[in-house]
């Protein structure tokens, strides 16, 4: 794991917050793209996660519709979608449409990132039962074959198998999702940690009965060098996330990613 075939991606997570006007979005995206970037991601939350908390912030699902509109090639979606905010057969017809507008060529581009939810202030301030870890778990596991149910029901129907993103790395419960639904794994886990969280994954295809040597393992890069991301890569990663935010984007340090990606081409 993963196939020895999988190339190397590199996502770039535009997170939207402390921007001065949506334009630094829209112009952001389309530089991306034209960059070759591979996937673009937001974020699903109400406030900043960083700086002041009360700065300037958009919401997620309305951006990834007008970025399958605004983008031709690039893949894209949230890093992750909060399961609690949003009704699981209303996700999955939110997907399906979406999917749909991005379709250029009648095969749509976006990936259905989802997670359980951890930010307190986006559940107290918009009304919404914060639980436990457990719990938001727990709702994360009922809501997908929900979600899966309704994508076969729509109508129309996906234009493709909408891929599935799951974030996290607890082994009991997040693994476990993640060996029974997901084709991207994706995590902040590092490269000395990462063969036991593969083993674990392994573990639960197992018991799932899901060859999971297909699930592309995706690592949070963050500020790290290259010789990081070379030992994520040589355990396993294939694709890489870089988060940039605000209105002064350093497009310069996405472009090195870039070249990195290019050289193991």
């Amino acid at each position: 794991m993963p196939l020895l075939d999988t190339p190397v991606r590199i996502g770039v997570q535009l997170q939207p917050q402390h921007q001065a006007s949506y334009a630094t979005i829209r112009d952001a995206v389309r530089r991306f793209e034209d960059m070759g970037v591979d996937v673009l991601f937001n974020w699903d939350h109400f406030f900043p996660l960083s700086g002041d908390p009360d700065g300037t912030h958009f919401e997620s699902w309305t951006e990834l519709a007008a970025w399958a509109e605004q983008t031709e090639r690039v893949e894209f979606g949230a890093l992750v979608n909060c399961n609690s905010y949003r009704n699981p057969d209303l996700q999955a017809d939110m997907a399906r449409t979406i999917d749909h507008i991005s379709a250029k060529n009648g095969v749509g581009r976006f990936i259905f990132g989802t997670g359980s939810g951890w930010f307190q202030r986006d559940y107290d301030e918009y009304g919404y039962e914060f639980g436990t870890v457990g719990s938001r778990l727990d709702d994360l596991a009922a809501a997908l074959p929900r979600i899966e149910a309704r994508w076969t029901a729509l109508n129309p129907a996906p234009t493709r198998r909408i891929p599935v993103l799951i974030g996290g790395k607890g082994e009991q419960k997040t693994l476990r999702l993640v060996a029974r639904h997901a084709d991207i794994w994706h995590s902040f886990v590092g490269p000395e940690d990462l063969p036991h969280k593969l083993d674990v994954l392994r573990a639960w295809g197992e018991k799932e009965g899901r060859d999971v040597s297909g699930i592309i393992v995706s690592s949070e890069l963050g500020r790290r060098d290259e010789a990081h991301a070379d030992a994520l890569f040589a355990a396993g990663s294939r694709l890489f996330t870089i988060g940039v935010s605000g209105d002064d984007i350093d497009f310069a340090r996405v472009q090195r990613w870039l070249d990195w990606r290019d050289a193991r081409s």
